[in-house]
Order: C-alpha cells, then structure tokens, then sequence
C-alpha cells in the first residue's frame, strides 16, 4: 500500500508540472489584463458563420438486386442474387398450394396493383405443404403448423426478413406476419451441412436423379437475403454457391424445373427478365398469376422508377 500511495504520488507531482498554465498568466498573443483585444465587427462574425458549411449527410442505400453466376467443381452453374438495400418481403398465397380460402390473405397468387410499382424481384417458395417439410403461415393465418427444427423464413409486419431455425433463435421478438418453412438447414454457420452431402435427403426428383433444378435462400452476416437457384445442380452445389456468397444460414427451396423461378428488374417496377440460365417459366408468371407460393422482393414506397 505505501509502495502504491508513493507511485501515486509521484504521478500526481508529474501531471501537476506538466499542467498548462492558468488564469495567472496571459498566453501567448493575448493581451494583458486591462489592456483592450483586437475588435471584431458582427459582419465579421457573421461572415465566419456563413462560411461554415454542414456535414454532409450520407447518402441512402438504394434497393438492389445483384445476380452473379458461379460454377461448382461438377460442372454445376449456380445463379445467384443477393437482394440488399431498404427491401421488403412478400410472402405470396399459390392458387392451388397453399390455396388460401379467397379474401382471407392481401397476397394472392399474383402481384398487382402498388406493389408492382415497387417490385425488384420474384422467386418461388418451398415444397407443396403435403410434402410435410414445414409449415406454413400467411399473414397470421395457419395453412399448416409450424415445426420445430425446420429452417424458416421469417416476415415481420414491417417486411423485414430472417432465416433461422424455429424454436432456436426464431421468432426472436419480432412481430411475425408471416413463415415460408422447408426442410433443416442446408447452410449453417457458413459452412454445408453434413446432410447436404446426401442428395436423398432433399426431395424427391424428377427422373429420380441427383442433378436437377433446384433453389435455395439463405441469410449472410449483414443480414441481406441470399437465393440460389440452378436448372441442374445438387444440394451441395446450392451449399458451395451459398458459402461462397458469404450466407451463414440457408434453407433448400422448392426442385425440379417446372417450379424453380427467379425474376428480376433493373429498377423498381421495371420490366422483368428470367435470371436462372435455362428457366422454364416466363418472366412475367408471378404477374399473371401462379399455383404455388412464391415471395416478393419491394423496394420501399415511393422509391418506383
């Protein structure tokens, strides 16, 4: 305690010589007390103020959509589209699957009205609910319970989006609207799963074999919405593309080519083109109307070009 109280004191001596002098003295260039200092004028002042300009402020991220291409050590070629920027989500009810009773869910099978205005992009969702890979609500309306363990798509009220898996770190205190769930994850941590390694386990395929249209979408650490999609690919292909672009979290979407879609427009309620290499449907599918659910990709309003 004496050795601590002395270097105590020793610091205190130190930073007591090395103070800056008070209001003994005057400082340099400061006239002495009584004597009269440089006059100023208002205009003066007044010019100095108006010289100072703001800061400036930082200008708004637009909503975007970017799609890459990238292809696998098979040979599989993966598109993918990292949706970023003041987005929102729409999780859209099918015709047929889930088939909503009409009039219980704004979100229909097509995009019409304000909402084409503001539409960015279009992809389709998950497997039809008999499949029994996950649940599904819309709006607040329950076409088919939530699992627990099942990867999830997670709408807020607001349309903001989570990935994450049910009963673990979603819902985690937001306003649910709506969840797209299919299947345990096929991304986690940012690495493939081991499961995604074994092509039975994501579906059953056309023809029966490993390398078929398939999507995926997945979260990265900045919190942007990641879709992944091929006309030919396995799941670990999706896994690869996924881990490449950064995802930490992802979940397979809907296989096979008569239901994997993604559309895009250069701007706000622009005209949409195809974006996977080899699609089947048509650009404009989600605006005529289509029988599976599908998610919606906004720029806020008033942002329509």
């Amino acid at each position: 305690m004496r050795r601590t109280a002395a270097m105590l004191a020793g610091l205190l001596t130190v930073a007591a010589c090395s103070a800056p002098a008070g209001p003994s003295g005057p400082s340099p260039g400061q006239p002495s007390p009584g004597q009269p200092g440089p006059s100023r004028s208002a205009g003066t002042t007044a010019t100095a103020r108006a010289t100072t300009s703001p800061a400036p402020r930082p200008r708004p991220v637009p909503p975007r959509v970017v799609v890459t291409r990238t292809r696998t050590t098979d040979g599989s070629v993966v598109t993918v589209a990292v949706f970023s920027g003041p987005v929102r989500y729409v999780l859209h009810d099918g015709s047929e699957d889930p088939g909503l009773a009409a009039g219980r869910v704004r979100a229909g099978p097509a995009v019409r009205g304000a909402e084409r205005g503001r539409l960015l992009a279009a992809f389709n969702g998950g497997f039809k609910l008999s499949a029994g890979a996950g649940g599904y609500e819309q709006e607040g309306h329950v076409a088919a319970a939530l699992r627990r363990g099942m990867t999830s798509l997670v709408i807020d009220r607001s349309g903001r989006a989570r990935i994450g898996i049910w009963g673990h770190d979603v819902p985690g205190g937001e306003a649910v609207y709506s969840v797209r769930q299919n299947l345990p994850p096929l991304v986690l941590g940012g690495r493939p799963t081991a499961a995604a390694a074994d092509w039975g386990l994501w579906g059953a395929t056309l023809g029966g074999g490993e390398y078929v249209a398939r999507s995926a979408l997945g979260q990265d650490a900045a919190g942007h919405l990641v879709y992944a999609a091929s006309m030919s690919a396995s799941p670990a292909d999706l896994a690869v593309a996924m881990s490449r672009a950064g995802v930490r979290i992802a979940m397979e979407l809907d296989i096979n080519p008569e239901w994997v879609q993604l559309d895009v427009a250069r701007r706000p309620g622009g005209p949409l083109r195809t974006a996977i290499r080899g699609q089947g449907r048509p650009a404009n599918q989600f605006l005529l109307g289509w029988a599976r659910d599908f998610i919606a990709v906004l720029a806020p309003a008033g942002a329509g070009g």
